[in-house]
């Protein structure tokens, strides 16, 4: 099992990133995925997660309106789109799979490396 995030890197505050999560060892359309960060000095926090079906979508509060989750089945990749990103978005993102309530939780059957995101102000 294997997910690989890509996508972090450096971006001024107002700025947009898109982050990709392409799973591979395991039936990606079976499976709820999700977002979550951490902020150096800080625990992970969950940010986003989506029902295997594509259907339904919980964010963070902080981040709703700003950021969208969203995954392609047949490609195996689930994304994140970050608009309007602020300095307290800094962390490293992670991505996750496993299902949905847990995952909104921050259980997850599987977790891939993290991609850093940094905003500057």
């Amino acid at each position: 099992v294997q997910l690989q995030a890509s996508g972090g890197g450096l971006v001024q505050a107002g700025g947009s990133l898109r982050l990709s999560c392409t799973a591979s060892g395991f039936t990606f359309s079976n499976y709820a995925m999700g977002w979550f960060r951490q902020a150096p000095g800080k625990e992970r926090d969950f940010v986003a997660v989506i029902s295997w079906s594509d259907s339904i979508t919980y964010y963070l509060d902080s981040v709703k309106g700003r950021f969208t989750i969203s995954r392609d089945n047949a490609k195996n990749t689930m994304y994140l789109q970050m608009n309007s990103l602020k300095p307290e978005d800094t962390a490293v993102y992670y991505c996750a799979a496993g299902s949905y309530h847990p995952l909104r939780l921050g259980v997850a059957d599987y977790w891939g490396q993290g991609t850093l995101v940094t905003v500057s102000s």
